[in-house]
């Protein structure tokens, strides 16, 4: 066998769908972390500077703040363990599928093996489309105050008194209703949009948001890869036994 063919047999067994799977898993788990966690210090010193002046109105909040920072860590650990581990599940099941008429043979512990990490996969799946849908909701309200802020600067909307427009973030139960101001009106809810960290976290929530869209396209690549390779797998063992008859 030349070099050639061993290079394009060693080409063939590459799980590409798990490679593509993984690469796109670990990028959108990144962007989640990583910008969702530089997002919600952001939003804390947001809320503490001009919506909740006193530290007791919002102590629950810097506490589940926290306590989500470091889930963020957890998951981004987590899923780098599980994107190896699935890549190597790739692989092992990839040359079984290859080799279906060659003298390779595949344990029933391997078939259980990838059984499980198809059900795991499938639930880390459902959980990751929650996971997406509630990091749309930071996009949502700071999509709402900025809206607001573009509709004061506009010109064609013609309003007369600027200071009666406001945003109140108490009534997207954040802070408490007793936290002060709670609120930001006309020029201050301008100069609030106009700082650097309302930008920034703003745009750090959409990068959030994408990079757990990412991740929900990357589990459903590796559930339709496993289940494939699991099926055929259950499929040729099934023959196996019997043509031993």
């Amino acid at each position: 066998m030349s070099c050639f063919e061993c290079c394009i047999k060693c080409l063939g067994g590459v799980p590409y769908a798990s490679l593509v799977a993984t690469i796109l898993c670990f990028s959108g788990v990144a962007l989640f972390c990583g910008c969702g966690h530089v997002a919600l210090t952001g939003t804390v010193s947001l809320l503490e500077a001009h919506f909740s002046t006193v530290t007791s109105s919002h102590a629950l909040l810097t506490d589940v703040v926290q306590m989500m920072q470091y889930v963020i860590y957890g998951i981004a650990s987590f899923f780098f363990l599980y994107g190896i581990i699935l890549l190597a599940e790739g692989f092992y099941t990839t040359s079984a599928v290859k080799e279906l008429h060659s003298e390779f043979k595949t344990t029933i512990c391997g078939r259980c093996i990838s059984g499980l990490f198809v059900f795991l996969t499938y639930i880390l799946g459902v959980a990751w489309l929650g996971v997406f849908g509630f990091s749309a909701v930071p996009v949502f309200l700071f999509y709402n105050m900025w809206s607001t802020c573009t509709a004061m600067k506009s010109p064609v909307a013609n309003i007369t008194n600027i200071d009666s427009i406001c945003v109140d973030v108490r009534q997207y139960g954040i802070i408490p209703w007793n936290a002060t101001p709670g609120k930001a009106c006309g020029s201050t809810l301008e100069e609030i949009c106009n700082t650097n960290e309302f930008y920034l976290s703003y745009h750090l929530y959409i990068v959030a948001c994408a990079g757990a869209g990412a991740t929900v396209i990357a589990l459903l690549i590796y559930m339709m890869a496993t289940t494939y390779n699991f099926a055929v797998l259950k499929f040729k063992s099934r023959e196996d036994c019997c043509t031993k008859f």
